[in-house]
C-alpha cells in the first residue's frame, strides 16, 4: 500500500486531532504530539506520539514514527504500519 502525499493536503492542527492506530495490531497508539521536520526540504520526516504510561518521575516517554510507515490518512485516523516501532507487551 502506498500513500501519495502530494495529491493529499492536510494542517498540521487537523493532523493534531487525529488518532493513530497501528493497522498491524489495531490498537490505538494515540495523539500526535510533534514533527519532526526537514526545514530544508519542506517534509514531514516523523510523527512524535505521547506514550500512554508516564513513568515514576514524571516524565512521559514518546514513540517517534517515520513518516514513510504512514499508510493512510483519513478523516480522523491516521494508519500507521508499527511494525518494529512499537513494544508488545
Amino acid at each position: 500500500m502506498e500513500f501519495d502525499i502530494e495529491s493529499n493536503l492536510f494542517s498540521i492542527n487537523s493532523l493534531k486531532t487525529m488518532e493513530v492506530i497501528d493497522i498491524n495490531s489495531g490498537s490505538r497508539l494515540g495523539y500526535i504530539k510533534d514533527f519532526v521536520i526537514d526545514c530544508e526540504e519542506y517534509k514531514v520526516l516523523s510523527l512524535i506520539i505521547p506514550v500512554q504510561k508516564v513513568s515514576l518521575f514524571g516524565k512521559t516517554n514518546t514513540i517517534e514514527i517515520p513518516w514513510e510507515k504512514i499508510k493512510k490518512i483519513g478523516v480522523d485516523v491516521i494508519l500507521v504500519d508499527g511494525q518494529d516501532i512499537v513494544d508488545e507487551e
